[in-house]
């Protein structure tokens, strides 16, 4: 079985609902776990507008972090929404 589907043309990598990225929060220094659908990818033109954002499950913090080559690698490959920033010319 394959795991890839084609929706509208487009294909899509079907990811386990299980996937679960390990964070931190720098706030409360608390540890965890996120599934996928928790982390947010925005990928940029440069490493300064490249990175993940999540809100941490203990104490309610917004927390954005840097996202370099591997972090995007494995976060797009563990099914996070990715959103690509453009800037007009």
């Amino acid at each position: 079985m394959s795991n890839m589907s084609v929706v509208s043309g487009v294909p899509t990598v079907l990811v386990p609902e299980s996937v679960r990225f390990k964070a931190a929060c720098p706030d409360c220094r608390e540890r965890f776990e996120l599934a996928a659908g928790a982390i947010r990818l925005a990928v940029g033109a440069s490493r300064r507008t490249t990175f993940y954002s999540f809100t941490c499950p203990e104490c309610g913090a917004a927390v954005r972090k840097p996202a370099g080559e591997r972090i995007v690698e494995l976060l797009t490959g563990g099914g996070v929404r990715t959103l690509r920033l453009h800037t007009s010319l």
